[in-house]
């Protein structure tokens, strides 16, 4: 049974009764349940009160796992801090060579392993200018840790080394709208229109110094940055539509978007330009109110990065994949403290090579 119209149900059978209390409607792990209260007028101020529960429920629910839900009221004002780490483990194994018959390799075989840790504090506020229409913004600060255990490539040697690097400071600012489209009547799910802008603000690979990598001839073979970058180095748009469907007792939500990313002269001595590859960015999944305080959510998110391209004069350079799958599986878990703060912990696993191995996320969002 759909949430909202068991609420709006309840409260219609109820209001004739005079000589009854007019219920307040709460939301429960099987949906809306009422409960008396002698202050509550009757009317339209249940119906409204009603929907209103509904919706921060049904948003509690689908915003845990990711930055999903129905805009915020209308002169609402949210401050949500949050912090999350993410960690990742590669291998990587590269030959230099050639083979005589299939079992034997003749030449130099390179193993390196890299692992990378990622602090993100972050600050999101945001602001509900009418019931249909909101306004965010975002701010992180970053803090990475990268070692790189390898031998000396194109050298014999059977010595590893670990080299370290790191990077902290601000990172890519962004700013969010979001509309909501429809009211969710008829067997509708809640439709909301998403647009996402991110601003350069972070250091991004192009503007951190580089270390050029040569092989034991002098011959350059790559680079190396210095540090770790903190943000993209690039503008970036990301409009998108997102869903909610509460349908007793669970809530089902997903989202789908296109990541537009600007290319840029970053500046390099022989002039060209880089263009980062566009991204396809969908999600799903589904939550459960245990009680009216206690929430839990599954849900999947994916990434198809398109390869990025260098142009230099003439030439292009396009030396990686045509497109780079990422997706992790998110499990939530939200506590309502009080009747103005909710506390989160997400917990995502990367399902595929590109995606970090672990990511711990929390928010403490405050409705002021």
């Amino acid at each position: 049974m759909n949430t909202k119209l068991s609420a709006l149900a309840l409260a219609a059978a109820l209001i004739p009764l005079a000589h009854a209390e007019p219920p307040t409607p709460e939301f429960t792990s099987g949906g809306i349940s009422s409960r008396t209260s002698p202050q509550q007028p009757v009317g339209t101020t249940v119906k409204a009160e009603a929907d209103a529960r509904a919706q921060d429920a049904a948003t509690d629910i689908a915003s845990i796992t990711a930055d999903r839900g129905i805009v915020t009221r209308p002169g609402r004002f949210t401050i949500e801090p949050s912090f999350s780490h993410a960690h990742s483990n590669a291998t990587r194994v590269a030959i230099e060579g050639y083979t005589v018959i299939p079992a034997l390799l003749i030449g130099l075989i390179n193993i390196s392993e890299v692992q990378r840790d990622i602090f993100v504090g972050a600050v999101s506020l945001k602001y509900g200018f009418t019931s249909r229409f909101e306004a965010g913004f975002r701010v992180p600060y970053l803090s990475i840790n990268e070692d790189l255990r390898e031998r000396e490539v194109f050298d014999g040697t059977p010595v590893d080394f670990v080299r370290e690097s790191s990077g902290d400071g601000l990172g890519d600012v962004e700013l969010s709208l979001r509309y909501q489209l429809n009211d969710g009547l008829d067997g509708w799910p809640y439709l909301i229109g998403t647009f996402r802008a991110k601003a350069p603000t972070g250091d991004g690979p192009y503007d951190v110094e580089q270390k050029v990598l040569t092989d034991n001839k002098g011959n350059p073979i790559g680079f190396e940055l210095a540090e770790r970058p903190t943000g993209s180095g690039f503008w970036s748009v990301e409009p998108g539509i997102s869903f909610i469907y509460p349908s007793d007792p669970a809530v089902l939500f997903g989202n789908l978007s296109y990541v537009w990313t600007i290319e840029e002269d970053q500046g390099f001595e022989n002039g060209g330009t880089v263009d980062p590859g566009d991204v396809v960015r969908f999600g799903f999944g589904m939550g459960f109110a245990f009680n009216e305080r206690t929430s839990f959510s599954l849900g999947y998110d994916h990434s198809v990065i398109r390869k990025t391209t260098l142009e230099f004069g003439n030439d292009l350079f396009a030396a990686n994949f045509d497109r780079i799958q990422v997706g992790s599986l998110a499990f939530g878990l939200s506590h309502r403290v009080s009747d103005s703060t909710t506390l989160s912990l997400t917990v995502a696993v990367g399902v595929t090579d590109s995606a970090p191995n672990s990511e711990i996320t929390l928010k403490l969002p405050i409705n002021l």
